[in-house]
């Protein structure tokens, strides 16, 4: 999971220095209008709403906006467009399984561009079921390494029901079931920690090892999918080296 959780990393600061402000609040903006639709506007009550503002705010995201995004998810907003969450399956270059979350308000739209960047690369779409097999649903958080104690946050996350915690020169990382993410995500709010990355994500039972130049055409396939508006986040089974990270990194 390092090798994912080290690209993550370095996706991570590349947004911070991304002038493309607008993609990133928007995407921001998708999943505060979900939250705030599925469990109420007020972030103290719903814990997946209230982790979706830090993060807005983490990323100097203005407070009308934030405020706008939750007016659109409980419907006080009328003119808002319906978005919908959709999961869809599909295979990258050298057969290299994706899970790819979306909102959208035109599932046409959405699955014809995802289509379109999959088949150009050498990949395609799969049928629902097709490629879910080889990930585990699970609840996950991330926070900086530097900024909080390990032995704290493992005591803390083990009494909350995580099932492991993990850590690498950058990340502190929090796994667990599904059923345990509001648990955690209370436990993490009462000690005043705040998560860099927070979630129910698709990690791989098993990952796929590629040479250095097949790893890197798969990584940049994945790139262009995170660019369309309607793609929210993409879980692969690549087994990401640290040579492809420093090559694509360099780049």
């Amino acid at each position: 999971m390092s090798g994912h959780s080290h690209w993550a990393t370095i996706k991570r600061k590349k947004s911070a220095a991304d002038a493309k402000k607008g993609k990133i609040f928007t995407r921001i903006a998708r999943e505060i209008v979900i939250a705030a639709r599925e469990g109420g506007g007020d972030p103290n009550m719903n814990v997946r709403l209230g982790l979706a503002i830090d993060k807005a705010k983490a990323a100097n995201m203005p407070k009308d906006s934030i405020d706008r995004a939750i007016k659109r998810g409980t419907g006080e907003d009328k003119d808002s467009a319906n978005f919908e969450e959709i999961l869809y399956e599909g295979y990258a270059p050298h057969g290299v399984a994706l899970m790819i979350e979306c909102v959208t308000e035109n599932r046409n739209r959405t699955v014809a561009e995802l289509r379109h960047i999959l088949s150009k690369a050498g990949g395609g779409m799969g049928d629902p079921g097709s490629v879910s097999w080889q990930f585990d649903r699970m609840t996950y958080f991330a926070l900086p390494s530097k900024s909080y104690d390990f032995d704290t946050i493992f005591e803390l996350a083990l009494e909350a029901g995580a099932d492991d915690i993990q850590q690498d020169d950058d990340l502190i990382e929090i796994f667990g079931s599904p059923s345990t993410f509001k648990t955690i995500a209370d436990h993490l709010t009462k000690a005043n920690i705040t998560p860099e990355e927070s979630g129910i994500r698709y990690l791989p039972k098993q990952e796929i090892a590629l040479d250095t130049e097949k790893t890197i055409k798969v990584m940049k396939t994945i790139e262009d999918l995170e660019e369309l508006d309607d793609v929210q986040n993409i879980y692969s089974n690549l087994d990401i080296t640290e040579e492809a990270i420093q090559v694509l990194e360099n780049n």
